[in-house]
């Protein structure tokens, strides 16, 4: 089963849109061994359905924003990798996990920022999280224990010890990196890691691990044009 084709649409009119955008002008800012653009270049949001949109509960407790993360960490749900690539299913998952991060774990909301489900729709986490990133600024999640104070974090449905990621899910995941390290001015070679690399967790999983160096230059190729 494909992608919805309103997300194929979606994405190429992104990548159209960037390459507008950033063949506009020369000149950036040199960070991290890349020259990253310039606000004025920055890579454009990609399209995020907010709490309203996905009938998110209301938090706990008041949610902290907190200065700009130095980390993108990359999570999975550990989920069943279903086949119903609908927005419809996307907002089911969404529904799953700020259920289990508020009823089962305690916390005061979802724990992650943004969701990226198997059809490709990225989704809005913990509360003021998109106002947040759109400020340059960041939400204190509980995605990534003892650092969630200098990151941000991307939860990716599905599981993905031993099965391929979905091309969609791929797709907008290097467009929010890229979208994120333009927010932040973080280079993506740097930024991007997994939950593995400060937590002891299969996350995200062997096969999605192991093509973090594909996303990181995938996002490098976005954020350059």
């Amino acid at each position: 089963m494909t992608a919805p084709e309103n997300f194929q649409h979606e994405l190429a009119s992104t990548l159209v849109s960037r390459r507008t955008i950033l063949g506009a002008t020369a000149g950036g800012v040199l960070l991290g061994g890349i020259t990253l653009p310039t606000a004025a270049h920055a890579a454009p949001a990609p399209r995020c359905y907010t709490r309203t949109e996905w009938s998110a509960r209301p938090p706990k407790s008041a949610t902290q924003v907190i200065g700009k993360p130095d980390h993108i960490v990359i999570h999975h749900t550990a989920s069943p990798n279903v086949t119903d690539y609908s927005l419809a299913a996307a907002y089911k998952v969404q529904h799953w996990i700020q259920d289990l991060h508020m009823d089962t774990n305690g916390w005061i909301d979802i724990g992650n920022q943004l969701t990226i489900s198997r059809g490709g729709f990225l989704m809005e986490g913990r509360s003021k999280s998109l106002s947040s990133i759109n400020n340059g600024q960041n939400v204190l999640g509980a995605q990534t224990a003892n650092n969630n104070s200098h990151t941000i974090g991307i939860e990716h449905e599905g599981i993905y010890v031993s099965e391929d990621v979905p091309v969609a899910l791929f797709d907008m995941s290097a467009l929010t990196c890229a979208w994120l390290c333009t927010k932040y001015g973080l280079d993506p070679q740097v930024a991007i890691v997994g939950h593995r690399d400060y937590n002891t967790t299969q996350c995200p999983g062997d096969v999605f691990y192991a093509r973090l160096p594909e996303l990181r230059d995938r996002v490098s190729e976005i954020v350059l044009g």
